[in-house]
């Protein structure tokens, strides 16, 4: 059968409904900053988010002020109230204790305990994501690796579901497939990802747009970072020298470089597309890990992600 005028108006008006919706999904992204990426203290961080725009703060919650001991019932209250007189939310909390993550197994029950408590508190700042790095997966699920990280995540899968919350795994040592695959294998509707498009980039060599694709259906919350691969080297290396230190003549800078938003491999424009079309219309939060002036990289991260939602 031949097509009339009136189906290609109907199809053109479908695409333009689609290109609508995509639009939509697009303003729908929220914009959050990492408070630590400052590098001033919390109250300070408050203000200076709130004052370039923000709509969000994700806050480290492992030491310090902010570990859940450290925090009274009064000093909660008065930063959550800061944060909302400000026009913000909390967007996520980091659970990250550093070292090799759930890998060693004598270590998991003092760490599946703090993050137990990290996730309370996530609630009580009306947050419902914690995100964190859980150590290296590896791609045998034979490896006995494999087998001590699931066993931790899924006792904190287990945990965060009962408590309507999400423990999402922040993307980086391995490549998007193996995330999926422990995941899948795990089957928690409480595991979660957090998803950094620069570590993938800077470390695993992966497409950020394609894990959108391969992780679509449990992304979170996301990292808005920026980074090129100076030399392919294994993933495992990279995280041992960040979970150790002292790895001989180990340079991070010959092997990757963060870079400020736009200036690096990650390809924001389809990225974010494809991000809108899997559904997701959360936060794209702020990492600045290095430069000199990190309040004037967030800003200009600020204003370059505002520019891709509006188109």
């Amino acid at each position: 059968m031949i097509p009339t005028f009136e189906c290609f108006d109907f199809a053109l008006l479908s695409l333009m409904h689609i290109q609508e919706r995509w639009c939509m999904m697009m303003n729908d992204f929220k914009i959050g900053v990492i408070a630590d990426s400052f590098r001033v203290g919390i109250d300070e961080s408050i203000k200076k988010a709130a004052g370039i725009g923000a709509q969000g703060l994700q806050l480290y919650a492992t030491s310090g002020e902010m570990s859940p001991e450290n925090l009274s019932a009064r000093r909660k209250r008065e930063i959550l109230d800061r944060i909302e007189s400000n026009g913000m939310v909390v967007s996520a909390i980091c659970g990250d204790m550093g070292g090799h993550g759930f890998e060693i197994a004598s270590d998991n029950t003092i760490r599946i305990e703090k993050s137990k408590r990290i996730m309370e508190l996530a609630k009580e700042l009306k947050s419902n994501i914690v995100t964190t790095h859980i150590g290296v997966i590896p791609s045998d699920e034979n490896h006995s690796r494999w087998t001590i990280l699931a066993e931790a995540c899924k006792a904190l899968g287990t945990f965060a579901q009962n408590m309507g919350s999400y423990f999402a795994i922040e993307t980086g040592p391995e490549k998007a497939v193996v995330l999926k695959k422990f995941l899948d294998a795990i089957g928690s509707k409480g595991l979660a990802v957090n998803y950094d498009p620069a570590n993938l980039v800077m470390v695993t060599g992966d497409d950020p747009v394609e894990g959108v694709r391969t992780l679509k259906d449990y992304i979170v919350h996301t990292h808005a970072k920026d980074g090129i691969m100076i030399k392919q080297t294994d993933p495992e290396i990279i995280y041992n020298h960040f979970a150790e230190g002292g790895i001989e003549d180990l340079n991070l800078k010959d092997y990757f470089l963060e870079t400020p938003l736009g200036e690096g491999k990650v390809d924001f424009t389809n990225y974010l597309k494809v991000l809108s079309k899997s559904g997701f219309n959360g936060f794209l939060t702020i990492e600045r890990e290095v430069g000199s002036s990190p309040a004037e990289d967030i800003t200009l991260a600020v204003n370059f992600l505002k520019r891709l939602i509006a188109k």
